[in-house]
């Protein structure tokens, strides 16, 4: 079936070609499997490999607790740290953080698996549905997370950890954020993000409503009424602009919309795609968008990136995998219209791109690249929308080294804040913390200073 008539159109592969597609793009080590890759790591005391985590992992521990046979111990570890260890294992840019920093690449040009090990410890764990955690004695205290992203599902846990009732508000029908939303189905299958959630959910003491947006349901004041502590975990919602001609015609779409609704696809046969697409941005959304484009059945797929190659935000593992999908990526062009015949897309006009003296510049020389579909994946932008008097640095929430705001009992963590690099495990270590930090006010029965001048 096309849509609107033009190339796009649902069914382009058969249901097993699907199935084959999104299928685990890493699948679980086996335990054998676990045990050889274990035995490759040195322990390393000071280990770099924990360093290079945001959430501080005792890696070198929790992989020797599996080499021993014991990884319900691996697991507790992992969780001590990362509530959504399972997740990250899975999403986690492992070749840029604890692998990238493996000794192992010294010698042999090839880290420990650190990430697979990592899912094996945690997937045996959930899948034994094991608790390691309790909630402490009530303190009576109430805490409002909005967001149930990363960040405000780790803030929530250890929160209700510490005996604290929690109630999480979250705009979306499903908790998770971009766990759920916003990252290739191929990467979390079988709906593991609604799995980690009720894992986390299942500490008790976290009420979690749906369909509550911040803006619009209530204000940030209503909040501060009613709770005695705030964390805002709000992530991103818009998408930037791109701001050519012909970004209204039918088949420009927001990547992230794509991806989000492919994630919520029973069927992905369902989901129509161009038979030649093109995707602006380079970043991981690109990459995702690009790849599940291919893996969909659309015969030509290109990535366009006004910046070379080093400049792409999405890791070298991952541009790897796009071009061994057949996605074509072409650097140092930038969008410059967007043409249409009979009102839909038919190409894209891009311009060269150069720095000149450090500073993106047009060469004045065109190209056109044809295409029935384009997604942007340009960045998204932060709705401040309700948050009153907050204080914003550079368009995002400005916070101190223990995610307290400038305001009052308010904390806040994640994409929304100024200085965070857009990485689930990231937003994990500063929900986390901040809870901790929460802990401390609630447990002193004071009200912290203002902490953001």
């Amino acid at each position: 079936m096309e849509r609107l008539g033009t190339g796009i159109r649902a069914g382009r592969l058969s249901p097993a070609e699907y199935e084959s597609n999104f299928s685990d793009l890493h699948p679980r080590l086996d335990k054998h499997e676990a045990l050889v890759a274990a035995d490759r790591c040195y322990f390393c005391y000071d280990a770099p490999c924990m360093t290079a985590c945001p959430t501080s992992i005792d890696i070198p521990l929790f992989i020797r607790q599996i080499s021993t046979g014991n990884p319900l111990g691996s697991a507790k570890t992992i969780f001590d740290q990362n509530i959504l260890g399972g997740m990250c294992a899975r999403v986690c840019p492992t070749e840029e953080l604890c692998e990238q920093a493996c000794v192992r690449n010294t010698a042999e040009e090839r880290p420990v698996e650190i990430g697979r090990l990592q899912r094996y410890a945690t997937d045996t764990a959930m899948q034994a549905d094991r608790q390691f955690y309790s909630r402490a004695a009530s303190s009576g205290k109430k805490v409002a997370v909005v967001g149930a992203g990363p960040a405000g599902l780790a803030a929530a846990h250890r929160l209700a950890v510490k005996g604290h009732d929690v109630v999480i508000y979250d705009g979306k029908a499903k908790s998770g954020g971009l766990n759920e939303y916003g990252i290739a189905t191929y990467k979390a299958v079988d709906d593991f993000a609604q799995k980690e959630v009720d894992y986390v959910l299942a500490i008790g003491g976290i009420e979690v409503r749906h369909d509550q947006r911040l803006g619009r349901d209530f204000s940030l004041a209503d909040l501060q009424s009613q709770y005695d502590a705030v964390f805002l975990g709000i992530g991103l919602a818009g998408v930037n602009a791109l701001r050519v001609e012909g970004e209204n015609l039918a088949g420009v779409d927001d990547a992230v919309d794509f991806i989000a609704g492919l994630r919520q696809a029973e069927d992905k046969g369902e989901i129509a795609i161009g038979r030649r697409v093109v995707v602006l941005g380079g970043g991981m959304t690109a990459i995702d968008a690009a790849v599940q484009a291919k893996l969909l059945g659309a015969e030509e797929v290109t990535i366009c990136y006004r910046r070379g190659k080093e400049h792409m935000n999405a890791s070298e593992f991952e541009q790897d995998l796009a071009t061994s999908k057949g996605v074509i990526i072409r650097h140092w062009l930038a969008p410059k219209s967007i043409l249409a015949q009979d009102g839909k897309v038919a190409a894209i006009e891009v311009e060269y791109t150069k720095l000149v003296d450090g500073r993106l510049s047009t060469t004045g020389e065109t190209g056109v690249i044809a295409a029935d579909q384009i997604f942007k994946a340009i960045g998204q932008t932060f709705d401040a929308s309700g948050l009153g008097a907050l204080r914003m640095e550079s368009g995002r929430i400005a916070i101190d080294g223990d995610g307290k705001t400038s305001l009052d009992g308010v904390w806040a963590g994640g994409d929304c804040v100024f200085g965070g690099n857009d990485l689930t495990v990231s937003a994990v270590a500063q929900g986390r913390d901040a809870a901790e930090s929460i802990n401390r006010m609630l447990a002193a029965g004071t009200q912290p200073a203002v902490a953001v001048a």
